[in-house]
């Protein structure tokens, strides 16, 4: 036990466990009651360990069941070290369709969180100084929710160290995604990725799709790319698939591709991801349903590039994001 979170297995015995992460919960119907995050380890013989979690934000299910499929299929024979498996972090958030915690709390802005904070922080204390710290690998699979559509894709921060940055460019493309995306936090801190980052590790997140919908091929993309990552660091049995040619990546480091609105509307999407632009092209328009003697804002790609997020519910408020660009990069120039 470390903090107010406790693990019901032994994090580092062999073969399949599964058990739960619990914390303190207090609600009207229980003063001494505790919250669960179920959590399994897949574990055989010498090799890395890798963490492997989906559900960070609960309306975000791609990343979700490829881990649950993880935890049922994989046999520990076929395992070199250890995977242990999260697959639904925010779980009420998962089980209410929303983003954010019940509470109001994004999860994925907790960190490194406090052991006497708040329950996300404390759960994110928990990662910080126990789940983080035992792991070589830290895979985090996200997608754009109900609210935007991005490219199914695995993507990355550009990290400072050459040698974690070459290792995590090596592990983003071994998920075989047509496309990659590099992000920037343009929100803040507190991001799960970053906090195991800054502890050294070899990070893999994903994008994959969103919009309220798992289409079958984006599925069978999460599946296919976290095994294929799996193997690619020598957690898990089998030849790692190579693509040819190497995936397009996308730059998404230029503030300026990630395109808000001024003001309430109701939003129209001109293109789909993927498709390129050049600045000034029309990428969607923002009606007026109270003002019908108004024309459409039209919104412009602010510079040359690749669509690569578009909003995915048409009602946007001020400040809401509608589509982010990136512009392609040779992996090359991140070496």
């Amino acid at each position: 036990m470390i903090g107010a979170v406790s693990c019901t297995i032994d994090l580092t015995a062999p073969g399949k466990q599964i058990g739960r992460l619990q914390y303190p919960k207090i609600t009207n119907t229980g003063g001494w009651a505790y919250s669960f995050v179920p959590i399994a380890t897949i574990a055989n013989g010498d090799g890395p360990t890798v963490l492997v979690s989906g559900g960070n934000h609960g309306d975000e299910y791609e990343g979700q069941v490829a881990a649950l499929r993880l935890v049922q299929e994989i046999d520990p024979a076929r395992v070199s070290g250890r995977i242990v498996v999260i697959p639904v972090i925010s779980k009420d958030a998962s089980r209410a369709n929303t983003r954010m915690w019940p509470t109001g709390a994004n999860f994925n802005r907790s960190f490194p969180g406090r052991p006497d904070g708040p329950a996300n922080e404390q759960l994110a204390d928990y990662f910080t100084r126990v789940l983080f710290p035992m792991s070589d690998v830290v895979i985090d699979m996200h997608s754009g929710g109900r609210t935007a559509w991005f490219i199914p894709c695995s993507h990355m921060h550009v990290v400072d160290d050459a040698a974690q940055r070459k290792a995590m460019l090596e592990a983003m493309q071994a998920w075989n995604s047509e496309m990659h995306f590099l992000y920037i936090d343009v929100n803040g801190s507190g991001l799960l990725p970053v906090e195991a980052e800054n502890q050294g590790k070899l990070v893999v997140t994903t994008e994959l799709g969103g919009g309220g919908r798992v289409p079958a091929p984006v599925h069978e993309l999460a599946w296919s790319g976290l095994t294929n990552v799996l193997r690619h660091v020598g957690v898990l049995e089998g030849e790692v698939v190579r693509r040819d040619p190497p995936a397009v990546i996308l730059d998404g480091r230029d503030q300026r591709n990630y395109v808000i609105v001024e003001e309430d509307g109701m939003f129209e999407g001109l293109l789909e991801p993927g498709q390129a632009v050049q600045e000034g092209d029309p990428v969607g328009r923002l009606w007026f349903p109270d003002q019908l003697d108004r024309a459409p804002t039209v919104l412009r790609a602010p510079l040359d590039g690749v669509l690569a997020v578009i909003r995915a519910i048409p009602v946007a408020e001020a400040g809401d994001s509608v589509f982010v660009l990136g512009q392609p990069i040779e992996a090359s120039a991140l070496l």
